[in-house]
C-alpha cells in the first residue's frame, strides 16, 4: 500500500500509521502510542502519527491515514464500496455528482418533512423548522445496528455469564455518551421514528422482541460486547433475569394500530414474542396484593443511598418506599401493564386470536375504583406508591476514627443514611411523574374528579409546574433535588424531562378532545405547557447547539449530556401537535 509523502513548504502534510488493536474499544489507546511531535513551519511542530505501531503486532489490523491542513481550507473524503467499480453506469460520488445527489435528497426530505409534520401550517419560521428537522435528523442518523452478546446475572448460575450473542436494530438516546440500546427510551424513540417511516420501526420492534429469553425477558440495557462494555462503569454492565424495565414499545405499536394501515403480517409475527413478554411481567413483576405490581431491583440493605433507587423502573432515584420490600406497590407499572393489556387484546382481536384474558385484564387495571382503593392517597391528594416508607430519612457524615500519633489523617468518611423512627407501611409522599401516571397513560375516565386535582396539580407552581415544562418532582416534596449519595446529583428529583412532558402533553390533548366536564381545562394547559417546552428546548438549541437530556427547573438550561437526541427529539411531535 502506498501512502502520500510530504513535499518541502507543503501546506498540507499526511502522515499514516499501522498498528494492531485487539477490538474496537482499544483503537485509541493504539492510536495514542503512534502520536509524536514533528518540526513544522518557523520553528513550529505538529503533532500527527508516523509509521508503524513499534509494540503492535508484525500483522496490523487497521490504518490510520492523517491529513493535516491549514485552515481555512475544502476537501473531499469519499469513501466507496467495492461494489461501485462493478457497475458502469455509477460515477464517483465526487464533486458535482455529490453535490447535484445531495440537493436532490435534500429536496425528497424536506418535501416528505411537510408531508408528515405540515410545519408550514404551524406558522413556525424557516429557523424554528431546521431546528425540528435538525431533532429528526438526528434521532434517524443515531439509528446503529449492534452484534454481541450480555453478560446477564440468572438465578440459575452463580456467576455472569454472556447470553447468545445476537444483532440489535435500535436508536441510541445519544450517539457520544449512551451509543446503546436502552428498552424504555426505545419505544420513546419510536414514537417519532414510526410517523417518519413506519418500516424502520417494525424492524427495530422486531429486533427487540428476538432478544427475548426462554423466559420471555429483555435485558433493559443493551451493552453488546467487549467494545460496549468497556465504556460502561461495572455496576450497570451486569442484566439480571429478574428485573424489567417498562414495557414502552407498546407506545409506537398503539400508534402503528390507531394510524397505520393494520400490517397483518408485522402483526402475526410479533404476537408470539409479546405475548411471552406481556406474560413475563406478569408472573415475575406482580405485587402481594391483587391487581398489584411492584418494581424488583431495588437495594434493601445499602446505606449510602437516600432512597433506594430504582433502577428497572427507568426513573432512577425517584423516591419510592424508603424501605424496599415484597410489600410495594407501584403505581406506574400497574398503569404499563394496563396499556399493554389494551395493546394485545387489540393485536388478537386483528389477527383472529382469542382477546378475551388481555380485555379482561385491560378492564381490570383500568377499574378507578380499584386503582384509587389501591393507590390513591387522601393525605397527598395524589396517586402514589406504597410500602414500608418514612420521610425522615437523611445522608449524614460518620466521624472520623481518631488520629493516630504519626499516621496521616484517615480519608473522610462517605456519607450514609441516617433514619429517625420506625418506618411504616404506608403511602409514599413524592407527587411528581409516578403519581401522573394514571393521567399520563389516560386510565383516568374523563369524568373524575381525580382528573379535575391532577390537572391543578399540572398548573401549580408549587407543584409541578415551571415556564419550561412539568418538574419531575414537586417542590413540596420531601425529597425535591435532594442528592442520592454523595456523588449522585438530582436527576428525577426535580430536573424537566421530554419524554414525560410528551406523555402529559399527549394525555391533555385527550382529555381536551374527548366530553368531560374539564375539557375546556385541559385545553388550555395543553397550548400553554406545550408552547413553553417547545420554546425552552428551542431556544437552549439556539444559545448552546444542543439537544439536552434534561432541562433545569429555575433556569430551563440544559443538563445532562448532549446532544442528547433520543427521547429529547419527540420536541418534534409536540410541534407538529402529532400524538
Amino acid at each position: 500500500m502506498n501512502f502520500l509523502t510530504n513535499s518541502r513548504n507543503h501546506e498540507v502534510l499526511y502522515n499514516y500509521y499501522l498498528s494492531y488493536a485487539e477490538g474496537l474499544h482499544m483503537l485509541k489507546e493504539a492510536v495514542m502510542r503512534g502520536l509524536k511531535t514533528f518540526p513544522y513551519k518557523k520553528g513550529k511542530h505538529y503533532i500527527a502519527v508516523d509509521g508503524h505501531d513499534p509494540h503492535g503486532s508484525t500483522e496490523p489490523n487497521f490504518i490510520v491515514h492523517q491529513v493535516t491542513i491549514p485552515v481555512p481550507y475544502v476537501m473531499e473524503v469519499t469513501f466507496e464500496s467495492g461494489s461501485n467499480f462493478d457497475r458502469d453506469d455509477i460515477e464517483p460520488l465526487v464533486g458535482e455528482t455529490y453535490d447535484k445527489a445531495l440537493r436532490n435528497h435534500r429536496v425528497e426530505f424536506d418535501n416528505k418533512f411537510q408531508t408528515v409534520f405540515h410545519f408550514k401550517s404551524k406558522g413556525y419560521d424557516d429557523e424554528q423548522e431546521a431546528f425540528a428537522k435538525a431533532a429528526l435528523s438526528n434521532m434517524i442518523g443515531g439509528i446503529g445496528y449492534f452484534y454481541g452478546s450480555s453478560l446477564v446475572q440468572s438465578l440459575y448460575n452463580q456467576q455472569p455469564i454472556p447470553n447468545g450473542a445476537a444483532p440489535l436494530y435500535t436508536a441510541v438516546p445519544s450517539r457520544s455518551f449512551f451509543p446503546r440500546g436502552f428498552l424504555w427510551d426505545e419505544g420513546f424513540h419510536n414514537l417519532l421514528i414510526s410517523q417518519w417511516d413506519a418500516s424502520i420501526t417494525k424492524d427495530i420492534i422486531g429486533h427487540w422482541l428476538d432478544l427475548l429469553n426462554v423466559e420471555g425477558w429483555i435485558p433493559r440495557e443493551q451493552i453488546l460486547g467487549a467494545e460496549s462494555r468497556s465504556k460502561v462503569p461495572s455496576e450497570f454492565v451486569v442484566q439480571h433475569n429478574t428485573n424489567a424495565n417498562p414495557p414502552t414499545l407498546f407506545l409506537p405499536i398503539r400508534y402503528l394500530l390507531d394510524h397505520e394501515q393494520k400490517d397483518y403480517d408485522f402483526l402475526r409475527r410479533i404476537y408470539p414474542r409479546l405475548q411471552a413478554w406481556y406474560n413475563w411481567f406478569n408472573t415475575t413483576q406482580l405485587g402481594k396484593m391483587p391487581g398489584t405490581y411492584r418494581w424488583r431491583g431495588r437495594n434493601a440493605t445499602t446505606n449510602r443511598e437516600l432512597n433506594p433507587k430504582t433502577l428497572t423502573s427507568g426513573l432512577d432515584d425517584y423516591p419510592r418506599a424508603s424501605h424496599p420490600s415484597d410489600d410495594e406497590r407501584h403505581v406506574d407499572l400497574r398503569c404499563w401493564m394496563a396499556l399493554a393489556s389494551g395493546v394485545m387484546a387489540d393485536i388478537a382481536e386483528a389477527i383472529g386470536e382469542s382477546s378475551e384474558s388481555f380485555r379482561m385484564t385491560q378492564s381490570y387495571l383500568s377499574d378507578n375504583r380499584l386503582l384509587d382503593a389501591l393507590h390513591w392517597s387522601d393525605e397527598n391528594n395524589a396517586y402514589s406508591d406504597y410500602g414500608l416508607h418514612t420521610d425522615n430519612v437523611k445522608l449524614v457524615r460518620p466521624k472520623s476514627p481518631p488520629l493516630q500519633p504519626g499516621m496521616p489523617p484517615p480519608p473522610r468518611p462517605d456519607l450514609v443514611r441516617s433514619i429517625k423512627g420506625e418506618p411504616s407501611h404506608n403511602f409514599v409522599n413524592a407527587v411528581g411523574y409516578v403519581s401522573l401516571f394514571p393521567f399520563l397513560l389516560q386510565i383516568i375516565e374523563p369524568s373524575s374528579l381525580k382528573l379535575d386535582i391532577i390537572l391543578s396539580h399540572l398548573r401549580d407552581e408549587e407543584l409541578l409546574w415551571t415556564k419550561f415544562g412539568l418538574r419531575s418532582l414537586a417542590k413540596t416534596a420531601p425529597q425535591y433535588m435532594k442528592k442520592n449519595t454523595e456523588h449522585d446529583h438530582p436527576y428525577w428529583r426535580g430536573p424537566i424531562w421530554i419524554n414525560m412532558n410528551f406523555l402529559a402533553i399527549r394525555a391533555l390533548n385527550y382529555y381536551a378532545t374527548v366530553d368531560g366536564p374539564y375539557k375546556e381545562k385541559s385545553g388550555e394547559i395543553y397550548t400553554e405547557l406545550k408552547n413553553n417546552i417547545v420554546q425552552n428546548i428551542y431556544e437552549e438549541y439556539k444559545r448552546t447547539g444542543y439537544i439536552w437530556e434534561n432541562y433545569d427547573d429555575v433556569s430551563g438550561r440544559g443538563h445532562g449530556s448532549h446532544p442528547f437526541t433520543g427521547w429529547s427529539a419527540l420536541v418534534c411531535l409536540l410541534m407538529a401537535d402529532s400524538y
